[in-house]
This record gives C-alpha cells, sequence and structure tokens, in this order.
C-alpha cells in the first residue's frame, strides 16, 4: 500500500545500522550497488563493448560507487576512466578500498585538480558519482563547473546518475542551484524523497529502484515518515456487496454554494455519488438550491434560510438534519462574505461528523485565530498552495519551494489530516506523510478540487478513517487524471468528466492488475 520514501537522513540510518548493528560490512553494500546500478546502464543504454566511459567519482559514497562500476564495466569491455575529485591518497573506507582494487586492475584514475574540463574527449556514457543525497547547501564554484561540465558532455553521451542526480537535494528534490541532467537514476534500495517530487523529474530521468541489501528489519525497526502511494490504496475502498443498498454507500452532506458559485458544490456532490456514496444533499442557501442542483435528480437540496445568502443562524436550522448524514463536505463555493465565514466557525465547532474542509471553508478558518488547533481528529482539509499559505501565514511561491516543509509546519499547529493538493499531492496526519504519484495536467481545471472533496467525504462517509480516505481519494483522483488523458491528451476535459470519469477509471485500474 505504500513504499517507504527514506530522507537522506533516514537512509543514512539505514545504512548506519546495517554496517553497525547487523554486521554486514559497507563493501558489501557498495559492491551491490555498484552491480546494480550497471545493470541498470545495461538495461537502459544496451551492451557497453568498446563504448567509452566517463565516471566521475566525488568524496563519499558515491564516489565508492563509481570506483567499484569502473572495475564491472572494464570487465565487460568499455572504455572506462575515472575521474575523482580527491587526491587518492585522502579516500577513506569504503571508498577507498574500491578505488585501490581499481587501481590494481589497471582502471586509468585522474585527479580532476589536473584535468582541464574543456579538454575532456566526448564519452559514449557518463557515470555521475559526484555527490550524494546527503549533499545540502548551494554547490561550491568548482563542483558547479563539474556539473556543467557532465550537462555540456551528456548532450551527447548516456548519463546515468549513481542514486541521485548530483545537485539535486534528496529532501526537495530541487536543484542547488543546478544539477545533472541524467538519462536514468540508478538510486540504491528506496527511492529518496526528493526524486519522487515532481521538480526532480527532469533531472532524474527514467528512475530505477536498485535493492542492495539493506535488511527488512532494519526498515522495519527504523520506520521512516514518508511514503509513496501505491495501486494498494484501493483496496481500502469498500466493495459492493450483493445486496447493498442506497443506505450502506453512505449519505453525504454538501454544505456550499453563493451567488456565481452554485457549480462547486454541485461538483463535490458528483463527485461523491461517482466514487460510490448512496445518497448526496447539497445544504445551500434557498434562494440558491435550484441553481445549485441543476436540473440534476440525482442530486437532492437542503434549502436555508429565506434568500441568497448565508447567514450564522443557519447553524441552528441545519443542526437538527446532521443525524441523517455520515460526513460532512463544508465549503465549496460558499464564498467569503463575513456571514458565510461565521457559518463555517460555528458548524465546525457544533459538529460531530467527519468533515472534509474545502476552498472557502479553508478561507474563513484561516481568518480565525487558533481556528486550526480547535479542529477535530476527524477532519480533512484540502487547501491548494494559495489556501495553504493563507493557513500558514505565508505565500503560494514560499509554500511550492519547499512542500514537504510546508507540511510539516501545518503538523505543528493542527491535529487534522492535510491534502495538499498539486502535482505530487501530499497527504498527512501526525503520523505519517504520504505523496501521491500522479501529476496530471488533466486535473488542472476549475472544480477539480470540488470533486476531490466529494470522493474524500463519500469514503469516509462509507466509513474509512481520515487518512485512508484522504489517500484512497487522492489516489483514485490521480487515476482520473491519468485516463482522462487519453480521451484528452491535451486537456481541456472539464471537472464533471473527472467525476464521471472515477468509476471507469478504477475499473480500468483493477483490470490492469488481473
Amino acid at each position: 500500500m505504500l513504499l517507504p520514501l527514506p530522507t537522506p537522513a533516514e537512509m543514512a540510518l539505514w545504512d548506519r545500522e546495517t554496517i553497525e548493528t547487523v554486521g554486514i560490512p559497507g563493501v558489501t553494500l557498495m559492491e551491490c550497488a555498484a552491480r546494480e546500478a550497471v545493470n541498470v546502464l545495461l538495461e537502459e543504454f544496451g551492451p557497453v563493448t568498446g563504448a567509452v566511459i566517463h565516471c566521475f567519482a566525488g568524496s563519499g559514497n558515491n564516489g565508492g560507487d563509481a570506483f567499484a562500476m569502473a572495475r564491472h564495466l572494464a570487465d565487460l569491455g568499455a572504455e572506462v576512466t575515472v575521474f575523482h575529485t580527491k587526491p587518492k591518497k585522502r579516500y577513506r573506507g569504503e571508498t577507498r578500498t574500491n578505488l585501490l582494487w581499481a587501481q590494481k586492475l589497471g582502471v586509468p584514475l585522474f585527479h580532476l585538480s589536473g584535468v582541464d574540463l574543456a579538454a575532456l574527449p566526448q564519452p559514449d556514457v557518463i557515470v555521475d558519482g559526484l555527490l550524494g543525497t546527503g549533499f545540502e547547501g548551494e554547490l561550491r564554484d568548482d563542483v558547479l563547473a563539474l556539473v556543467r561540465t557532465v550537462n555540456r558532455l551528456g548532450e551527447r553521451a548516456f548519463v546515468l546518475a549513481v542514486d541521485i542526480p548530483s545537485g539535486l537535494s534528496g529532501l526537495t528534490g530541487r536543484p542547488l542551484p543546478e544539477a545533472v541532467l541524467a538519462d536514468a537514476t540508478a538510486t540504491f534500495q528506496s527511492p529518496k524523497l526528493g526524486l519522487l517530487m515532481p521538480e526532480a523529474a527532469p533531472y532524474a530521468g527514467d528512475l530505477h529502484v536498485c535493492p542492495i541489501g539493506i535488511p527488512l528489519k532494519v526498515q522495519e525497526d527504523n520506520p521512516v515518515r514518508h511514503h509513496l502511494l501505491t495501486g494498494e490504496i484501493m483496496d481500502v475502498v469498500p466493495a459492493p456487496a450483493p445486496d447493498m443498498h442506497k443506505g450502506k454507500g453512505g449519505h453525504v452532506l454538501i454544505v456550499g454554494g453563493s451567488r456565481g458559485l452554485t457549480g462547486a458544490p454541485h461538483l463535490a456532490a458528483l463527485g461523491a455519488l461517482r466514487s460510490g456514496a448512496g445518497l448526496a444533499t447539497v445544504a445551500c442557501p434557498a434562494g440558491l438550491a435550484d441553481a445549485v442542483k441543476a436540473g440534476s435528480p440525482d442530486i437532492m437540496t437542503l434549502p436555508l434560510g429565506n434568500g441568497e445568502d448565508w447567514t450564522p443562524a443557519m447553524t441552528t436550522a441545519l443542526a437538527p438534519e446532521l443525524a441523517r448524514f455520515d460526513a460532512v463536505v463544508l465549503g465549496p463555493g460558499m464564498g467569503r462574505t463575513p456571514a458565510a465565514t461565521a457559518f463555517v466557525l460555528a458548524f465546525l465547532a457544533g459538529c460531530d461528523l467527519p468533515v472534509v474542509v474545502d476552498a472557502d471553508g479553508l478561507f474563513a478558518l484561516a481568518s480565525a485565530p487558533g481556528g486550526l488547533a480547535q479542529l477535530a481528529e476527524r477532519t480533512v482539509l484540502t487547501p491548494h498552495p494559495g489556501e495553504m499559505a493563507r493557513l500558514l501565514g505565508t505565500d503560494a511561491p514560499a509554500i511550492q519551494a519547499d512542500r514537504i516543509g510546508a507540511v510539516n509546519r501545518f503538523l505543528t499547529r493542527c491535529d487534522a489530516t492535510l491534502v495538499l493538493k498539486g502535482a505530487a499531492t501530499l497527504v498527512a496526519d501526525p503520523d505519517l506523510t504520504c505523496v501521491s504519484p500522479f501529476a496530471e495536467p488533466n486535473l488542472a481545471v476549475g472544480g477539480s478540487g470540488d470533486v476531490l472533496s466529494g470522493v474524500i467525504g463519500s469514503l469516509m462517509a462509507r466509513g474509512l478513517t481520515p487518512m485512508e480516505a484522504a489517500c484512497a481519494g487522492v489516489f483514485w483522483h490521480g487515476l482520473a487524471g491519468e485516463y482522462l488523458n487519453h480521451e484528452f491528451p491535451e486537456r481541456g476535459n472539464l471537472a464533471s468528466e473527472i467525476a464521471n470519469t472515477l468509476p471507469h477509471a478504477a475499473a480500468a485500474f483493477i483490470k490492469e492488475l488481473d
């Protein structure tokens, strides 16, 4: 269901525990890594007999991997040269061991301090072992020059990055400030968190996850916080039973709508129904009920008050109705008037049902000092970067620059489940952060988030925990975006089509697994 995504620090702990506690020598892990990386190169590039290969070896374990790879590539008939960043006598540990082995076997080794980078001959293949996942800060000028040399030569060569492209952050996936542009990356044991961020894709190329022998017990005894959602998350979605009736599908209440924004709650209701809810009702100001329903016999309405505006008093009218619902989606299209904000805050204070807070519901929360801290654990928040910025008192570029950090800051203020939308959507609660594998342009359309909130509300109405519902909802929503890409390869699909695609996308996914 979840694939571990260790941070650089967590991966270093796995390595250390394997070597120091279990007793598996570091040189054994390095040898496994080198063999796996060579296999990736053979798979991606093909036979290397006669190929000119430049291996760039840094000062750490990635450099050791490059030295070890050079031995194996030479045995396969390649013309291998290793360019290393430190003098030979300054290498230590397993990296020095592999340097000495390569030297004894006659692999040409050159210290880069004496190499004219501009005069390097054009290789067929480049192995990037300059920097590893623990790199932080910004590239020094000398290393930046090496990265630029690799990229220049890489325009006419196949580039394989060892564990991570040099210069790329293993935590955020962003270049610092530049990084090697690899055709493929052989990352070891588990993908590092940064490699699964959308920003890393242009640098990592085809990502291969290579086992190197970190024992499962070490991983289980030292669990990581971040995980990649896999298709197994769909197993938590309740399967339809032969004797099913609409009551067993859950009844979702959507609270939202305002003048000019009646489509949002309609789309949330459609998302709930298309993801399996038995019933969906929209509570809205009475004067908007017909517009919210929009002629759909499938969506029920619960008119409140007499006009088209929200009032705080509507919470009193709605309270006795809540017992017939199983979950609530609060905020789609509600508007941002002071009265609507007051309604949201009063509703959340008195509601005992599982709640998904979206859109203008999030605006209301952001306007209330301490509002996040008062949310119950059964609450799911679904902000896009702009809404997240408002919740944290910053701006959208700052959120996008460090999405993981933004999630962590949120979790210090709130025990609710968070869905930070966008490419590689993040789903988090106080115990776990999950990364969506999807970055689907077909989901980037107005109303898409309303559909998602309806899906999550539907799954909570059917008994899933907030984290389960959020993870399954995000994955299912991503499947729908992927499915729509076949019919709308240049986008152009509507949010309603995302909702209508949900059952087909799930069916196609299950069939593919079978």
